[in-house]
C-alpha cells in the first residue's frame, strides 16, 4: 500500500512558484491540464479522469524523482503526478482524451530510467476506514467495553475509542463485515451509535425541502435526484422534510441538487441548506448540557424540601413539633413527607444511572453509574425500610437517608453539568478552526470569452468544483483554488501561522478561509467541502485527538478493576464498622444521637462508595491531549496524537537535515570565477540550457541566474540540448552548440578525465570554507569556470541550536552535502556533531545509532530522502515546506517551516505531559486521601466524619477539576526566548 499513501490526502502539500522567495505552505491545488479547457472538461467534453501506476527503475535520490516528475508533467492532460523514490514508483492522474499509459511509461524512459505499468493496488483495497461517534459514554469504563466489543468483530482490523471526543475510529475489512454490523455492535453495548465518516472519496450534505406534502413528492424527488451522476447515497427523512446526500464532488454539487429540487413540481418545491449544526457532535453536546441542566433543576425541586424537612426544620420548634407527629404508629410526617420528595428524585430524574449500570452490567463491566446506583439504592432502600418498620413497631425509633439518596443525586447531575460545559471547551480548537470559512460567497457568471456576465451571492456551502468566485478586500476566501483575475495580498496566519502577507496574482494557489487585504481577485474553486485544506487540517487534529498516549493505558488498567475493587472496600468498610459496633469495638459515645450502629457503618459504606471516581483517572489523559493538540494546530505545530505527544517531551537529541531545514532551501549563485576568457553571458547560456532539463536545486539555482543575462527574462528559449544525462548525485551532461558541456561536481569531472587545475581545486576550498558548493563547468573536455551557490541559513537557526543546548537537548546535522560545505554550515549554527555525504539509509542508520546509545531521537528533515529517518527516530518532525512523502512519515508537521518550531513543540508537549501528570496525581491522590476519610479514619480521633451526600459532591467535583486543569493548557505561552528572536518571513534576493 506504499503507493497508496503517496495519493492519500495529507494536510500539507508542496506548491512550486516561480520566484525565490518561499511561500507559506499549504495543499496542492489541482492545476487545469495542458490542453484542457478552461472549464475542466476535454475536448470531449468529458471530466472523467484516469490513474496509472508504474514502477520506476534506477531512482537514488529527490533529484531523479523531481526529473521524473517535471518530465511527467509536461506532457498534455496530465492532471497530478507523484513519485516516491523509496519504493520506486510512480502515481499518475491523466484524462485518456489527450494522453496514454504507454506515453506516460515511454517519457519516463526517455529522463532515462527504466519504467513498467503494474496493476494499480488502490482498487483492492482490502481495508477501510470509518469514524462513529457514540453518544452516552461516561467514563473509561465505558469506552473500554466499546473498544472490546467492536475489537472482538470478525473482520476488524483495529478500533480506537475515544472518551473525550466520543469518537470511534475503526479499521476494518469490508469483505468479512459491514458498517451497519459495527453500528449494531455499539448499540448493543448500550450506546447510541452514529455514522460521521466512511473515508470514501464522497462529500455529504443535508437539504431542507419545503413544499412537499405527501411522502409520494419525497419519493419523486429521491429518484430526480438519483437520477444525477455522482450522486452515491440519499438518506431522507420525511418528518423533517430533509434530504442527506453523499455524492462525488468531481461529477455533482449541492447547486445542482437544488436546481433539480426546485424545477420539479412546477416550482412548487424550495430547497436550502439544511441548519447548521443538525445532527452534529456540536448539537448533541449542547443537547447533552440542556438535558443535564433541566435533569439538575428537576432534582433541585425535590431535593431542596428534603434538605429542609431533614436538616432545617427540624431545629424550629413549632415546624419540628408538626413534623414528628405521628401517623402510623411511629412513623411520622416528616418521614413521610422526605419519602414523597426523594422518590421522584430516585427513579425518575436518577433513571440515567439505573440504565447506564444495566448496560454496563449486561456486558460484564461496571462504570461510575453502578457506584452511583448502589450507594442511592442503600441510602433510599434502608430508609424506605426503615420508614415502613416504623409504621408497623408500636416501639421502633430508625433514622432516615432521604436525603442522602436525593442530594447525592443532585450533587452528582450538578458535577456531570459542569463536566460536559468543561469538556466542550477542550474541542474549541477544531470549531474555531471550522469558524473560518466564510458563510457566504460572490459567484460570477462568465461568457466564453472569459468576461463576467453577472454576479451573485450564494451560501459558501453551495460552492462546487471549477466555479469562479470573486474576492473582494477584507473579505475571506471562499474556497481552495487557483487566481484567475487580479492581484492582492492575502494573509494566511490563520492556516500557516506565517503572519507575513502573501502577494497572490494570476495563477497562485489560494486557500479557503484565509483573509484577502487589498485587491481584488477572481478565483477558480478546486477543492471544496471535505477535500479543502480546512477540512483536511479539522481531520488531522480530529484524528490526533483520537489516538491514545501510551501513557493512558495505565488509566485503561486501573479503570478496569477500579469500581469492582471500591465495591469490596465499600463492603468492607461497612462490615468492619458494623462488626466493632457489635462487639463494642468503640465507645458508644461515638455514635451521633440519632443514628444506631448500623446506620453508623452504612453510612461509612456508602461514602466510600460514592466519592471514588473512575472518570477523574479516565479524562486525566485525553482533555490534555485534546487541547494540546489544539493549541498546537493554532501555532502552526499539527501533533498527530497522544503518542507523539509523550515521545517529545523525552526528546534529548535531535537531528537536523541541512538543505530546506537548517537552511532556506533555495540555493542561489553567489560568485563565478571563469578560468579562460569567456563572456559571461555565453558562458551561462551553455550551463542554462545544460541544467535547464535537471530538477536539482543547485540546477535551478544556476539556470535562474542565467536569466539575468536575459531580456526575455521570465521566459526565456534556451539553446537546444541534445544528448542529456544525469548523474544522480554528481551532475548533468549535454551537447549545446556542438559542444559537450558538463556542469558537475569534482568527482564527475574525473570520472571523465578531465584534469582540474590546482587554481580550480584552490577556488574548490575557498568556496567550501565559505559554507558555499561549488560547481565545475567543462567545454570539450577542458575546465572553464567554477560556479558557487549558497544556501543562505534559515534566520534564528543559530539561536535556536543555543536554546535547545539550553534545554539539554544535543543537535546534530546530517546531509547529503560534502564536508567542507557541511562543517561550514555546522560551525556557523554551533552544532559540533555532523555526518556529510550521508545516503536517505545511512540517515536512518544513524537515527538508530543514537537510539542504541540510549537517547531519545527527533528527526527533523523536509525532503523524500529524510523520510526513512522520520520514520525511524522516536518523533519525525517534517518542516512544512516539504514533500507530501516527508509529511506523511512525520509525527509532528511544523507549518511554518521556521526553526524555532521545533523548540515550540517540544515545550508544548512537556507542559502538555507535565498536566497529565498532574491531573493523575490530582486524580489518584483524591482518591488514595479520599476513601480513607470516607471510610472514617479520622472519625476516631477527631470525629469528622463525610456524610455521604457530601463524598458525592466531592466526587462530581474531581472531575471538574480535571478538566479544568486541561483546560489551563490553553493559555499556553512558547518560551520567552522564542519572543526574543523576532524570526519573521523569509525573503531571498
Amino acid at each position: 500500500m506504499a503507493a497508496a499513501k503517496l495519493f492519500a490526502l495529507t494536510c500539507i502539500r508542496k506548491e512550486s512558484h516561480g520566484d525565490l522567495s518561499p511561500r507559506p505552505h499549504y495543499p496542492s491545488m489541482p492545476r487545469i491540464p495542458r490542453g484542457a479547457s478552461a472549464d475542466g472538461k476535454d475536448a470531449a467534453g468529458e471530466t472523467s479522469e484516469a490513474r496509472a501506476v508504474l514502477s520506476v527503475v534506477g531512482m537514488t535520490c529527490s533529484a531523479c524523482a523531481g526529473s521524473v516528475e517535471k518530465a511527467v508533467k509536461r506532457l498534455p492532460g496530465i492532471r497530478e503526478a507523484v513519485v516516491d523514490v523509496l519504493n520506486g514508483r510512480a502515481q499518475v492522474l491523466y484524462y485518456p482524451s489527450f494522453v496514454n499509459e504507454e506515453t506516460i511509461r515511454e517519457t519516463i524512459e526517455d529522463v532515462g530510467f527504466q519504467a513498467a505499468l503494474i496493476k494499480d493496488e488502490m482498487s483492492e483495497r482490502t481495508t477501510q476506514l470509518c469514524r462513529i461517534r457514540i453518544n452516552g459514554m461516561t467514563c473509561t469504563s465505558c469506552s473500554s467495553t466499546v473498544e472490546a466489543a467492536l475489537q472482538a468483530v470478525q473482520g476488524v482490523l483495529k478500533a480506537q475509542v475515544a472518551l473525550a471526543t466520543e469518537e470511534a475510529q475503526v479499521q476494518f475489512d469490508p469483505r468479512a463485515t459491514n458498517l451497519g454490523l459495527l453500528l449494531k455492535t455499539i448499540e448493543d453495548t448500550g450506546f447510541e451509535a452514529i455514522l460521521v465518516s466512511t473515508g470514501e472519496d464522497v462529500s455529504n450534505i443535508h437539504l431542507k425541502v419545503e413544499g412537499v406534502r405527501t411522502d409520494n413528492s419525497m419519493r419523486i424527488l429521491e429518484n430526480s435526484l438519483q437520477a444525477l451522476p455522482g450522486v452515491e447515497e440519499i438518506d431522507t427523512d420525511p418528518e423533517l422534510r430533509k434530504f442527506t446526500l453523499s455524492y462525488k464532488p468531481d461529477l455533482t454539487g449541492p447547486r445542482s441538487f437544488i436546481e433539480v429540487i426546485e424545477s420539479t413540481g412546477s416550482g412548487r418545491f424550495k430547497a436550502a441548506i439544511f441548519p447548521q449544526g443538525e445532527g452534529g457532535r456540536e448539537s448533541y453536546r449542547q443537547e447533552e448540557i440542556k438535558q443535564y441542566y433541566r435533569s439538575f433543576q428537576w432534582s433541585l425541586v425535590f431535593t431542596v424540601p428534603v434538605f429542609l424537612l431533614s436538616m432545617v426544620f427540624m431545629y424550629i420548634p413549632g415546624i419540628k413539633h408538626g413534623l414528628d407527629t405521628k401517623i402510623v404508629n411511629m412513623m411520622s410526617i416528616g418521614e413521610l413527607l422526605r419519602w414523597i420528595f426523594s422518590t421522584p428524585v430516585q427513579f425518575v430524574i436518577g433513571w440515567r444511572f439505573y440504565t447506564g449500570s444495566y448496560k454496563a452490567l449486561r456486558h460484564g463491566s461496571a462504570n461510575m453509574d453502578v457506584l452511583i446506583a448502589l450507594g442511592t439504592n442503600a441510602a433510599y432502600f434502608y430508609s424506605v425500610y426503615s420508614v415502613l418498620r416504623a409504621a408497623t413497631s408500636p416501639s421502633f425509633r430508625g433514622t432516615d437517608f432521604f436525603e442522602t439518596s436525593s442530594m447525592l443525586i443532585s450533587f452528582i447531575l450538578l458535577g456531570k453539568y459542569l463536566e460536559v460545559l468543561a469538556k466542550g471547551k477542550t474541542s474549541e480548537a477544531i470549531a474555531k478552526l471550522m469558524d473560518l470559512a466564510p458563510e457566504t460567497a460572490i459567484l460570477l457568471t462568465l461568457d466564453n470569452e472569459g468576461n463576467v456576465v453577472s454576479e451573485q451571492e450564494i451560501d459558501s456551502r453551495l460552492i462546487q468544483k471549477n466555479d469562479v468566485i470573486k474576492i473582494i478586500p477584507g473579505s475571506k476566501v471562499a474556497s481552495d483554488g487557483f487566481v484567475i483575475w487580479g492581484q492582492s495580498h492575502v494573509n494566511e496566519s490563520m492556516i500557516t501561522g506565517e503572519a507575513r502577507p502573501v502577494a497572490k496574482r494570476k495563477g497562485d494557489a489560494v486557500i479557503g478561509g484565509t483573509m484577502n487585504e487589498n485587491g481584488v481577485l477572481h478565483i477558480k474553486a478546486t477543492r471544496v467541502g471535505s477535500e479543502s485544506a480546512l477540512a483536511q487540517i479539522v481531520r488531522l487534529v480530529e484524528s490526533a485527538q483520537m489516538a491514545k498516549a501510551p501513557v493512558q493505558k495505565f488509566a485503561d488498567r486501573i479503570s478496569k478493576v477500579f469500581v469492582p475493587l471500591v465495591i469490596i472496600l465499600s463492603f468492607s468498610t461497612w462490615l468492619a464498622w458494623f462488626l466493632a459496633g457489635k462487639f463494642h469495638g468503640y465507645p458508644k459515645s461515638w455514635i451521633p444521637s440519632s443514628m444506631d450502629s448500623f446506620q453508623l457503618a452504612l453510612q461509612f459504606g456508602i461514602s466510600v462508595m460514592v466519592i471514588a471516581c473512575p472518570c477523574a483517572l479516565g479524562l486525566a489523559t485525553p482533555t490534555a491531549v485534546m487541547v494540546g493538540t489544539g493549541v498546537g494546530a493554532s501555532r502552526g505545530v499539527l501533533i498527530k496524537g497522544g503518542q507523539a505527544l509523550e515521545s517529545a517531551h523525552k526528546v534529548d537529541c535531535i537531528v537536523f537535515d541541512k538543505t530546506g531545514t537548517l537552511t532556506v532551501g533555495k540555493p542561489v549563485v553567489v560568485n563565478t570565477r571563469l578560468l579562460k576568457n569567456l563572456v559571461l553571458r555565453d558562458f551561462y547560456e551553455l550551463v542554462a540550457a545544460t541544467e535547464a532539463n535537471s530538477e536539482h536545486p543547485l540546477a535551478k539555482a544556476a539556470v535562474e541566474y542565467a536569466k539575468m543575462f536575459r531580456d526575455d527574462e521570465e521566459n526565456p528559449a534556451w539553446p537546444e540540448a541534445s544528448d542529456f544525462v544525469s548523474v544522480p548525485g554528481h551532475g548533468v551532461k549535454a551537447v549545446v552548440r556542438n559542444k559537450e558541456i558538463i556542469v558537475g561536481n569534482k568527482s564527475l569531472m574525473l570520472e571523465h578525465n578531465i584534469a582540474i587545475p590546482t587554481e580550480a581545486e584552490e577556488i574548490l576550498a575557498e568556496t567550501e570554507g565559505m559554507a558555499q558548493t561549488g560547481i565545475l563547468v567543462s567545454i570539450d573536455r577542458e575546465l572553464i569556470g567554477v560556479i558557487a551557490i549558497s544556501d543562505p541559513l534559515k534566520p534564528g537557526a543559530r539561536e535556536v541550536i543555543s536554546i535547545l543546548n539550553s534545554m539539554k537537548v544535543k543537535s546534530i546535522m546530517v546531509t547529503g552535502d560534502n564536508w567542507g560545505t557541511a562543517n561550514s554550515i555546522a560551525k556557523d549554527v554551533g552544532i559540533d556533531t555532523v555526518i556529510a555525504e550521508a545516503k536517505p539509509e545511512q540517515k536512518a542508520e544513524k537515527v538508530k545509532d543514537l537510539q542504541a546509545s540510549g537517547y531519545i531521537v527527533a528527526m527533523v528533515g523536509d525532503g523524500i530522502n529524510d523520510s526513512p529517518a522520520l520514520v525511524a527516530a522516536d518523533v519525525g518532525m517534517a518542516i512544512g515546506a516539504g514533500t507530501d512523502i516527508a509529511i506523511e512519515a512525520a509525527d509532528i508537521v511544523l507549518m511554518k517551516s521556521n526553526l524555532e518550531d521545533v523548540i515550540t513543540a517540544i515545550d508544548l508537549s512537556r507542559t502538555t505531559f507535565s498536566r497529565i501528570r498532574l491531573n493523575y496525581i490530582w486524580a489518584l491522590g483524591y482518591n488514595v486521601l479520599g476513601i480513607p476519610i470516607a471510610a472514617g479514619a479520622l472519625f476516631p480521633s477527631t470525629g469528622f466524619r463525610l456524610p455521604p451526600w457530601i463524598a458525592g459532591a466531592a466526587m462530581a467535583a474531581s472531575s471538574v477539576s480535571v478538566v479544568c486543569c486541561s483546560l489551563l493548557l490553553k493559555k499556553y505561552r512558547r518560551p520567552k526566548q522564542l519572543d526574543n528572536l523576532q524570526i519573521h518571513g523569509i525573503t531571498v534576493n
